[in-house]
């Protein structure tokens, strides 16, 4: 998909305080760690928004989000059976290893992408980190796989999640704010690490460099070179 099409509304609901989930109809295509644009606007200043795909299926797919500004705010007002303008998949999304062990590790909105992931990989632990409410991840795995921090303890352990990842997996992929991955990325850990990374986008197809990231070999876009990239390819401290 070039360009950007109408897609009907199936379902808008706030599944947290600020979070929420939206169902579009139709056939879509994409692998995790992609994502798609949004936007519920045609003469407003206001950029589209990307977000990455939480689940597809042949009817319908899925976006988690939270509402941050004045785009997102508008986007969860709209109700079931309006349209909403759709582009995409965009990205590279992860490099899947089905057969391994694996390790989803998740900061906050950072799960959007993960329930997707997981159905493409069959011996997986999750480790998702919030700051005080925890969702979604009963959604991904049962609770003997899944453990969850809150920065207060309120909730499942205390403390950053990056501390409870176990040095045992032959492959990570993580996604969240750019400080909790740098800290998983200083622990040296054996795995192999994809990082997704987030970013602000304007166009989301690489034409206007408004997202770029350090890497080892130079600037790149996280729309178009990512916005997953290798543990050792990316630089949080630039």
């Amino acid at each position: 998909m070039n360009k950007y099409i109408d897609s009907e509304i199936l379902l808008n609901e706030e599944i947290s305080e600020g979070i929420y989930k939206l169902v579009l109809k139709g056939k879509f295509e994409g692998n995790p760690g992609q994502f798609y644009m949004l936007r519920a606007w045609d003469e407003s200043p206001l950029l589209p928004r990307p977000l990455s795909i939480c689940d597809l299926d042949e009817e319908s797919i899925t976006f988690l989000y939270a509402v941050v500004g004045r785009g997102t705010s508008i986007i969860s007002s709209m109700r079931v059976g309006e349209n909403i303008k759709i582009l995409g998949p965009l990205g590279n999304g992860f490099e899947l290893h089905p057969e391994a062990k694996c390790a989803i590790v998740a900061g906050g909105i950072g799960i959007a992408p993960m329930k997707y992931l997981s159905r493409k990989l069959k011996n997986i632990d999750l480790y998702v980190g919030y700051r005080d409410t925890s969702y979604m991840e009963d959604e991904i795995l049962n609770k003997n796989n899944t453990i969850i921090s809150t920065e207060d303890g309120s909730i499942g352990l205390k403390g950053y999640i990056t501390e409870y990842v176990k040095n045992e997996y032959d492959y990570i992929y993580a996604c969240g704010p750019n400080p909790m991955m740098n800290s998983l990325k200083k622990r040296n850990l054996n795995a192999i690490e994809f990082y997704s990374l987030e970013a602000h986008m304007a166009c989301g197809i690489g034409a206007c460099l408004g997202c770029t990231v350090h890497t080892t070999s130079g600037l790149k876009r996280v729309c178009k070179d990512g916005p997953v990239f290798e543990k050792n390819e990316v630089i949080f401290d630039a």
